[in-house]
């Protein structure tokens, strides 16, 4: 195990930002899940007692008597601000001042860096490029990502957590946002301490060597399953046909849009294992979980329009399910793609 290599790429100055992000995330995770925990609490209050809850003022304490109910942007808000910009110019210096910016001589077409690798923060569409072709990973899915993004706000029926922390009133939402937020954040972890020579998977501690060959056999789903064992048996052979090729993939992605939207459905109408009796054991908390709807959960449902009910399957689908899928079936199976026609290969 070459831990000292571990090392040396984990404090290359271009890769000290992930560094931090790996701890930074988890900790500012942290601290909105414990303000939203307690803004929980305060809700459960409010709600069992209306006369208070007609003068709180989304505070994880209620408003007192003697509590200003406005408060002025000058000095309360911009003084934070202002000291934030303070604390953080000092950070760029300090770094900037510590580390090398991660230059290096010009570009030389007779000498190909290995591993090449994009700045940090392209390596997440850089990793896509293994299990999709680039025009799927350089402009189909950033852009479903970037309009999914722009569009998840209007197709948002929820009125609650806005200017505020919440889980009890946002699970589904935060849950979709952080399995997002999650999955880029692992590619890009893959794509810097990952992949190595040859953009080779190399677990981390393992020795990167430039003369490793891989002897992995890429296989589309059609021929995974037509010469498989199941496969032979029912003599599926026509599936190798360019015509049965293409409609079996037609078929299967068809059916995992429909299964994805149902899976997301489900998940629509649940709610927190919390809402349940904590004296239960976790399999029976779970088991609840999976079999009971929940009411508030459900009128959300209820107040979403037809358009804005379909929009979201499709980004959610497309991007939340899509994504790991691939990945796991080309890491796993080495299937390449699962829809392939004389046009377009997905």
């Amino acid at each position: 195990m070459d831990w000292h290599q571990l090392w040396i790429i984990a404090s290359a100055p271009d890769n000290v930002p992930i560094v931090a992000m790996l701890f930074l995330v988890p900790i500012f995770t942290w601290m909105g899940i414990r303000q939203a925990r307690a803004n929980d609490r305060l809700i459960v209050r409010l709600e069992g007692d209306t006369k208070l809850a007609k003068t709180h003022h989304r505070k994880v304490e209620p408003w007192r008597p003697g509590w200003a109910k406005e408060l002025h942007v000058w000095p309360y808000l911009v003084r934070i601000e202002f000291l934030v910009t303070l604390i953080v110019t000092v950070i760029l210096f300090v770094w900037s001042i510590t580390l090398n910016a991660p230059l290096e001589e010009p570009s030389n077409p007779n000498l190909t860096m290995n591993p090449s690798k994009a700045p940090w923060y392209f390596l997440g569409l850089q990793e896509m490029l293994v299990y999709f072709d680039p025009w799927i990973a350089g402009v189909v899915m950033p852009s479903l990502i970037m309009i999914g993004l722009m569009v998840f706000p209007y197709v948002d029926s929820s009125p609650f957590g806005n200017g505020y922390y919440t889980i009890k009133q946002r699970r589904f939402a935060l849950g979709m946002f952080g399995w997002g937020f999650l999955m880029w954040i692992m590619l890009i972890f893959i794509g810097t301490f990952i992949r190595g020579p040859g953009w080779i998977w190399f677990w981390p501690g393992q020795t990167w060597d430039h003369n490793t060959v891989v002897f992995d056999k890429n296989v589309d789903l059609h021929d995974f399953i037509a010469t498989s064992a199941i496969g032979k048996f029912l003599h599926l052979g026509f599936l190798q046909s360019t015509a049965g090729k293409a409609i079996f993939g037609g078929l299967v992605v068809g059916g995992f849009y429909i299964l994805g939207g149902l899976f997301f459905h489900w998940l629509m109408t649940r709610g927190g294992l919390d809402r349940f009796d904590g004296s239960l054991p976790l399999t029976r908390r779970l088991w609840l979980w999976i079999t009971t709807k929940d009411k508030f959960e459900s009128k959300l449902l209820a107040r979403t329009s037809l358009l804005q009910y379909l929009t979201f399957q499709f980004f959610a689908v497309s991007v939340l399910l899509a994504l790991p899928v691939k990945l796991i079936l080309r890491l796993a199976l080495t299937i390449k793609y699962v829809w392939v026609t004389p046009y377009f290969n997905i």
